[in-house]
């Protein structure tokens, strides 16, 4: 169980699915159709839907790379995190509106799987939440590092490795498929 007393509840976090992060990412038409149907769960059980949207030089505020992409809409209610750095725990609004939501337990989609993803996920451990990563709603890139291919599908499957049934005191992650999803 997530470190926090009095919470007890979960969030949906949907990070950086925006036009110029996943224009080439792999497997792009399901991942988002996995995060609509989860979205879909979400909204059924009223979980809080929390969408993430990343600037920086490439992502500048409200050009078309930066905007979150026409397959998924928030809805009026849903609150946008704004953010310049891969955790999106840093320098944003994040953490204090989970406690003020009761939140200790986050599932997480979104994109760049190797980048704001992975760093998403740690931090939120390290904070002290507990955390399910949707196996089969979150993406990246391949890329090439140091004159070797590094596959988008490898880098997916070992962050699903690395973080099922991974432990801190207090709290724990697990993987799981969107299919599983219950809240």
């Amino acid at each position: 169980m997530a470190i926090f007393e009095n919470r007890g509840k979960s969030a949906l976090l949907v990070i950086d699915v925006q036009n110029g992060v996943v224009d080439n990412a792999f497997a792009r038409e399901s991942v988002i159709a996995h995060i609509n149907e989860v979205i879909a769960k979400a909204r059924a059980k009223n979980v809080p839907v929390i969408w993430v949207q990343h600037s920086d030089d490439e992502l500048e505020i409200g050009s078309e790379s930066w905007k979150i992409v026409p397959e998924l809409q928030p809805g009026s209610d849903e609150v946008i995190i704004r953010k310049l750095f891969r955790n999106t725990f840093v320098e944003t609004e994040l953490g204090t509106l989970l406690e003020s939501l009761g939140v200790d337990h986050l599932y997480i989609t979104g994109a760049q799987t190797n980048n704001c993803v992975r760093h998403t996920c740690h931090g939120a451990l390290e904070l002290g939440y507990d955390i399910t990563l949707i196996s089969d709603a979150h993406t990246t890139s391949s890329y090439e590092w140091k004159g070797r291919n590094v596959s988008a599908s490898d880098v997916i499957n070992e962050q699903n490795d690395n973080l099922s049934g991974e432990l801190l005191p207090g709290r724990k992650a697990k993987v799981v498929e969107s299919a599983a999803i219950t809240f």
